[in-house]
């Protein structure tokens, strides 16, 4: 295949893979697309580990990194609070909340010697403070690409990447969103629609691709939200994309660390199995529906709070139930959700990395020779 992305990171398939597991962006970058390591979880010393085994797997191959330094957020006028801070301002009343609702799941607490509830250091996560060392250690590993996933790129994560020859991509969920990004000086902008898993907004792809296309030509576009086979592949490009960037899809897969419980949920969940909800993070994400958003939805409990407040508060939490997940029934289990997109409802078997790769690839080929079957030639 050939494209401005393709041509631009010398991949040979214009897919680009979101995942938060280095084995699967390991993967990717390996078959023939590029792999986005999602980094805001990693702590440091993990960080520097992480992409440094990426390198060693994937040679002279192109990886990439992705951030989240929100245009908005608790603290963003002073460049983002420390975790302390942060802790301060979490009301009583959503402790005690989240308290008494894993104690009626019956989800136990963490034992002594499971170390530290949280390494987020003394910045708190998705700030510009936190990102800044996380972007000083991933430049160190070269990476093709560096992504911001909410909000623009702050201008010396620009500056910075391109200093080291790394281009820099932005998600955006509406045009006008996609021409600011371009008018800070991004190079890719992916388009992600409504359908899409983690931080999304309220625009399907299907119009949404096109819109930004046309505001930010000629600058590259990947499509996304929406997109785990090969049909849906080529309507992005049809639409004027130049290549898709996927997530969902990777988190089924053999090399992914998905919990299995939640692993299991997602392979026998349908499309309609998810929904937008602040209670992971404190900005609208989609993940999957459970007795997790199910509580919160509640019309006599509080409501999540702004990021990152929500996810200093959920954060032992969820390691709690994650902990005890494993167990295919209880409480625990009831409770177990993650980020997830539409395209869940089609994530029924488990496959390898590099397998999803090619069956993106040989749908996205066939899907093509069908349309020009339907050319009248004379």
């Amino acid at each position: 295949m050939r494209t401005a992305v393709t041509e631009t990171f010398d991949i040979e398939f214009p897919i680009m893979a979101f995942t938060h597991c280095r084995d699967v962006a390991a993967e990717v970058s390996r078959a023939g697309g590029l792999g986005v390591l999602g980094v805001v979880g990693h702590t440091d010393e993990d960080l520097d580990t992480d992409l440094t085994w990426i390198r060693e797997q994937v040679g002279d191959r192109p990886f990439g990194v992705d951030l989240i330094v929100p245009a908005r957020y608790e603290g963003a006028d002073q460049g983002g609070l420390d975790t302390e801070q942060v802790k301060a301002l979490i009301p009583e009343e959503h402790q005690q909340f989240l308290d008494e609702l894993l104690d009626r799941y019956d989800v136990p607490p963490l034992p002594d010697d499971d170390g530290p509830t949280q390494n987020w250091g003394p910045a708190a996560p998705l700030s510009s403070r936190r990102a800044n060392r996380q972007l000083e250690i991933a430049l160190a590993h070269e990476p093709a690409l560096v992504a911001n996933a909410l909000g623009p790129p702050p201008p010396e994560m620009i500056a910075q990447s391109h200093a080291a020859g790394a281009k820099v991509g932005a998600l955006a969920g509406r045009a006008v969103h996609a021409e600011r990004h371009v008018a800070a000086g991004v190079d890719l902008i992916i388009a992600q629609g409504y359908e899409a898993g983690g931080h999304t907004g309220e625009i399907g792809s299907m119009v949404l691709i096109p819109e930004v296309v046309d505001a930010v030509a000629p600058v590259p576009v990947l499509g996304a939200g929406g997109i785990g086979r090969g049909r849906q592949m080529a309507a992005a490009m049809a639409l004027g994309a130049q290549g898709v960037w996927c997530g969902s899809v990777w988190l089924a897969t053999e090399e992914a660390e998905t919990s299995p419980a939640v692993k299991q949920k997602f392979l026998a969940a349908a499309s309609s199995d998810t929904e937008r909800s602040r209670t992971l993070t404190g900005k609208p994400a989609r993940m999957l529906r459970s007795a997790w958003t199910e509580e919160w939805n509640r019309d006599d409990t509080p409501d999540p709070l702004p990021m990152p407040l929500q996810v200093i508060l959920t954060g032992e939490a969820r390691r709690r139930i994650d902990r005890m997940s494993h167990h295919l029934e209880g409480g625990a289990h009831k409770l177990a959700n993650y980020f997830v997109g539409q395209i869940v409802g089609t994530m029924n078997q488990v496959l390898p990395t590099r397998q999803v790769v090619y069956n993106l690839v040989e749908e996205f080929i066939e899907a093509v020779e069908s349309l020009t079957t339907q050319l009248d030639d004379g």
